[in-house]
């Protein structure tokens, strides 16, 4: 089983999709499939006797769906455990990251070092089968490569999928169209350094053509994402939609006929609403506000926004959260806007080639 079909997902990054950032991007887009941050086996399992802490943990707003958990670990029966409880917070699937190359995540035997353990891999999915109804995907990467293994070729990936697909039943790949190579480059450089190879994963596709195969690395605009359209099922975005995340504007009217026509300011504004009611939920305002500060980016004194909102909202820390006055905290997010022109020009709209 795979999840309702949508062309364009957000990828999974750590300390960047979190539910603030998520929220956000549903102002500016329906339609794209929305995934969690990794988060470990082991954080929900500590926490399952809690409802505190998994509400803290777990906790999103309904605009979110369709919205995929992507957990992170390799302890068969923690996992399947973790599952459940996922599936009783009506998340729309599980993905199983088998694709960060972080030394500290592979040192734990999970991550892109997972690549090198198909037949295991395939087992977790036919568990976590066993215990839920939820589709079930795997992000990875082409391959890996460290001092003591290489799976860096075609028939590796090859390899990989055909067993997590005959052997565990996996019908959804998100391909990161790069290497990882362990405990040579840091997760930054792992992420830019290791060159995108987008022909392997259409490959794939025409290998294994009944399978939902997803390419993601290095897409940064819409016309790019149809030109991969052409070659496969899906595309997913990192970086670029969260450090520009505007030109993400147009992905509705492209898939869904709908227009969204807001513009930067007017998504921030509607923005503020959800940050005062995140301080009734005991959080600062500037922990919410920094997943906005990619919207201005490439707009005239967009710099100074930030360097404004970071020294204002900072300095509310000085009030306990109880006290802190929400008209203050309103004045200073739409004066903010000042400081950007008026009107701007929304250079990421533009002509579609359809």
């Amino acid at each position: 089983m795979i999840l309702p079909y949508r062309k364009v997902s957000i990828a999974p990054m750590m300390d960047w999709t979190n539910r603030h950032f998520r929220y956000f991007i549903r102002l500016i887009t329906k339609y794209v499939n929305l995934y969690t941050e990794m988060i470990s086996e082991h954080a929900i399992y500590h926490k399952r006797n809690s409802q505190k802490d998994l509400k803290h943990l777990l906790d999103y707003d309904s605009c979110e769906h369709p919205l995929i958990f992507q957990i992170g670990g390799s302890h068969i029966p923690i996992i399947k455990e973790c599952v459940k409880i996922v599936e009783e917070w009506n998340y729309d699937g599980i993905n199983i990251n088998c694709g960060c190359p972080s030394e500290k995540v592979f040192e734990n035997q999970f991550g892109a070092i997972l690549m090198a353990k198909p037949r295991f891999i395939a087992n977790i999915v036919k568990e976590i089968k066993k215990v839920s109804k939820l589709p079930v995907s795997i992000k990875h990467r082409l391959g890996i490569k460290s001092n003591h293994l290489d799976k860096t070729h075609y028939e590796d990936l090859k390899e990989f999928i055909k067993i997590c697909y005959n052997e565990g039943g996996c019908e959804h790949f998100i391909i990161h169209a790069r290497h990882a190579y362990l405990g040579k480059y840091s997760p930054k450089k792992n992420r830019v350094v290791p060159p995108l190879i987008y022909e392997w994963v259409y490959q794939i596709k025409e290998e294994f053509p009944e399978l939902m195969i997803e390419i993601n690395g290095g897409i940064d605009n819409i016309q790019d994402i149809l030109n991969h359209l052409k070659y496969v099922d899906a595309v997913m975005i990192g970086r670029a939609a969260y450090e520009d995340p505007y030109f993400l504007i147009d992905i509705d009217e492209v898939f869904l006929n709908q227009k969204n026509s807001l513009s930067r300011k007017e998504i921030f504004l509607k923005f503020v609403s959800y940050v005062l009611d995140q301080i009734d939920q005991g959080i600062y305002p500037h922990s919410v506000v920094i997943h906005t500060f990619g919207l201005f980016r490439g707009i005239k004194n967009s710099n100074k926004w930030k360097q404004y909102l970071t020294k204002e909202l900072t300095n509310l820390k000085k009030y306990p959260i109880e006290k802190l006055p929400k008209e203050l905290v309103y004045d200073i997010l739409t004066k903010s806007l000042e400081i950007l022109p008026e009107p701007i020009y929304e250079a990421n709209r533009h002509t579609i080639v359809l």
